[in-house]
């Protein structure tokens, strides 16, 4: 029987999930099917039920349900504890496996893809939502020579530096104003064409710029370029993390180079 899989999100009709893992399972040639399954806020659980008493082997979770995710989840992975938010479900016969391969994804998206070395760089992460937190240990496993937390509420990116331990410093917009080598915009201002409030400055010779937004050019972006930065949107990184998903869910690791390539197209 043909397995199947899904992503819970809300909204989720504009996600690439379903054309990412469809595209894996003919590369690999898994009989998977993969859906898009709206799930009412106050229904993230019920709706995760329903799918596993209907066979569903395993899901994606996007906004804004990975927090619940997390709390659903029996077992977790350790990069899912570090994160503290899971966005791979696993269903087994002993319960739910959480896992977060957004950070792994971030990263196999700028060290592989668009050939940036971490280590000995300087990072810089805006926001301290869920999407900086799942970026923050896989960063840290890069051994970067300073990773700064900067957001609107500083108290925010303090409590999740303190997370990490001494290694992260955290601070409001207003005082990134030094040279980063890597920028990474995981903010939702993206999401409604605004810009968080940030120094020019903080863009070396030579500095990426890279949004985890997809699909669209961002004000951030435009910024960093006229700035002098080179420039990277997220879709590398949502193909990757799903790639590593489908790893945990099928044991098989595809190759992302032809997907990322399609989808650019």
């Amino acid at each position: 029987m043909t397995d199947r899989y899904a992503v819970f999100g809300h909204p989720v009709a504009h996600s690439k999930s379903p054309l990412i893992h469809a595209a894996f399972a003919r590369q690999t040639g898994q009989d998977i099917a993969y859906e898009a399954i709206l799930a009412p806020l106050d229904g993230f659980a019920g709706s995760v039920a329903a799918f596993v008493a209907a066979g569903g082997r395993g899901a994606n979770v996007t906004v804004p349900f990975k927090e619940k995710a997390y709390a659903l989840a029996n077992r977790l992975t350790p990069r899912a504890q570090r994160a503290g938010a899971v966005n791979t479900l696993k269903f087994e016969s002993d319960g739910i496996l959480g896992d977060n391969t957004d950070g792994t994804g971030l990263v196999a998206d700028l060290t592989r893809n668009l050939h940036r070395t971490l280590a000995g760089k300087r990072i810089l992460l805006l926001g301290a939502g869920g999407a900086a937190r799942g970026a923050i240990g896989p960063l840290l496993d890069q051994q970067p020579a300073a990773l700064v937390i900067a957001n609107r509420t500083v108290s925010r990116a303090q409590e999740l530096a303190n997370l990490f331990g001494r290694s992260v410093r955290a601070c409001g917009f207003d005082a990134a104003d030094t040279p980063f080598d890597l920028v990474i915009n995981a903010t939702a201002a993206s999401l409604a064409g605004e810009l968080p409030p940030l120094s020019p400055r903080v863009f070396a010779t030579g500095s990426l710029a890279y949004d985890m937004m997809y699909g669209r050019d961002t004000p951030f972006l435009s910024f960093a370029r006229t700035h002098g930065a080179a420039t990277a949107d997220g879709l590398g990184m949502l193909v990757e993390q799903a790639a590593e998903a489908f790893h945990v869910w099928r044991g098989i690791r595809p190759d992302t180079a032809p997907v990322i390539a399609a989808l650019r197209t």
